[in-house]
């Protein structure tokens, strides 16, 4: 039995085209899911709908998919070892790290992480449950989405539900913050078990996933804010002294990268450095560019890409006995470049987020998501308003669904732009006719 391309629940009485390999119909199950197409309507950092060029959760994903495609080639063939297939988990198959890509941001709610931040503390305020984007991807995959022949998601293999989860723990452990609710646990739980996973550790084809996440992050996001003028591409702007002490304070408050070896440098001095040399390259594209900004642009990020995508390869992690992906030079890993993509990706979140207009929607989106909350948890007036088919739903699978995670599912499902329509609908004098389809 091949244990990567296990199906925990496949109907034995389903036909399938011998044409396609397994995790081509993982791609089609994935590409084909309403819930990948209502990635379209789901903010990255300005709000969906914002422009026709800025980039929402869907295309995102998408160009992560594509960067975690191409470096996994060029690490197969940088190391030939991967071809023994020694373990399930030290493998690196194209086509799993890009299904897992394509299906890493589905659990976000609408109007991105601001919308995340509210559902978690509107849920653990009323029953004690928490809302998590990565628990969430793993309660669409293998429940909430429906496929013929299925009663449990999109059933995909083993590889790619294991390639998607970045953080492999269940949320009922101590003090965790990142993992999977216990509903979908035990299952991945199993799966891990079978290929005698490491506690703690991820597969080669998650840790890829995550760090093309990361690449794409510091380099897309910066573009989208360079376009918006938020990031502006002047001397006065890179050298403010203000700017380097909020990148300074972003990263000493974020716990997520304290293994990237900052006490190993003065973090002052590099973030200036980094920003001075990111400047000096702008200044350099921007000549060879004709003085044309949108070319420019577009040449800054595809250097970085090209910059943090060459470097990736796989050591060995002695503190875990286990291989990590991560940026590599001369064999070792490359704690400078970690340290940089920091910080480019700290530039976008100071510069972006931090924006009084930005601020201004996530109030507006908090606002929002609060309301809709009031207006269904209540499951005597929730039932009025929530859609016949979501109410069906629930009623078969009352026993195991309570009504606030019910609630919270309805609401994450959202698009940016229906989460506003319903808002409109309940608290708004006009919305439009009520015969708009849901």
């Amino acid at each position: 039995m091949d244990l990567r391309k296990l199906r925990l629940d496949e109907q034995a009485n389903v036909h399938f085209s011998e044409e396609r390999e397994e995790y081509e119909r993982d791609y089609a199950r994935l590409l084909q899911s309403p819930a990948f197409r209502r990635l379209q309507g789901k903010s990255q950092v300005f709000g969906a709908g914002t422009g026709d060029y800025y980039r929402t959760r869907l295309t995102h994903s998408l160009e992560v998919s594509q960067i975690a495609r191409e470096v996994a080639r060029r690490l197969n063939r940088h190391y030939p070892w991967l071809a023994d297939h020694k373990h399930p988990g030290l493998m690196l198959d194209p086509a799993v790290v890009e299904c897992a890509a394509l299906a890493h941001d589905l659990g976000h709610p609408p109007f991105g992480h601001k919308g995340e931040e509210v559902l978690n503390e509107l849920l653990l305020a009323h029953s004690g449950l928490p809302y998590e984007g990565n628990a969430q991807n793993f309660r669409i995959l293998m429940f909430l989405e429906k496929r013929a022949g299925s009663g449990s998601g999109l059933d995909l293999t083993a590889a790619v539900l294991l390639a998607i989860n970045k953080y492999p723990f269940s949320l009922d452990e101590p003090n965790r913050l990142k993992g999977l609710y216990s509903t979908e646990w035990g299952a991945i739980a199993q799966i891990r078990q079978q290929w005698e996973m490491p506690a703690g550790c991820g597969t080669l084809e998650t840790q890829l996933m995550d760090l093309c996440d990361d690449i794409a992050y510091s380099t897309h996001d910066i573009e989208d804010g360079i376009r918006a003028g938020k990031i502006r591409m002047d001397r006065s702007f890179f050298e403010d002294p203000r700017l380097a002490e909020h990148l300074v304070q972003e990263i000493k408050s974020d716990q997520g990268n304290s293994e990237v070896g900052w006490d190993q440098v003065d973090m002052p001095s590099m973030v200036k450095k980094v920003l001075q040399d990111y400047y000096a390259q702008w200044e350099e594209v921007y000549a060879a560019s004709d003085m044309e900004t949108s070319r420019a642009r577009r040449e800054m990020k595809a250097r970085w890409v090209s910059i943090f995508a060459g470097r990736v390869g796989i050591i060995d992690d002695p503190v875990k006995g286990w291989m990590k992906v991560t940026f590599v030079k001369d064999g070792q890993q490359d704690y400078d470049l970690l340290r940089t993509m920091e910080i480019l990706k700290k530039l976008a979140w100071v510069t972006l987020i931090r924006d009084f207009r930005v601020q201004r929607l996530q109030m507006r989106s908090e606002i929002c998501i609060r309301r809709l909350w009031e207006s269904f948890i209540d499951p005597h007036y929730g039932r009025l308003i929530i859609p016949p088919d979501w109410l069906d739903n629930y009623e078969r699978h009352k026993a195991d669904w309570s009504w606030p995670r019910f609630v919270a599912d309805y609401i994450s499902g959202m698009t940016d732009a229906y989460a506003e329509k319903v808002y409109a609908e309940l608290f708004v004098g006009k919305s439009g006719t009520i015969y708009e389809m849901d």
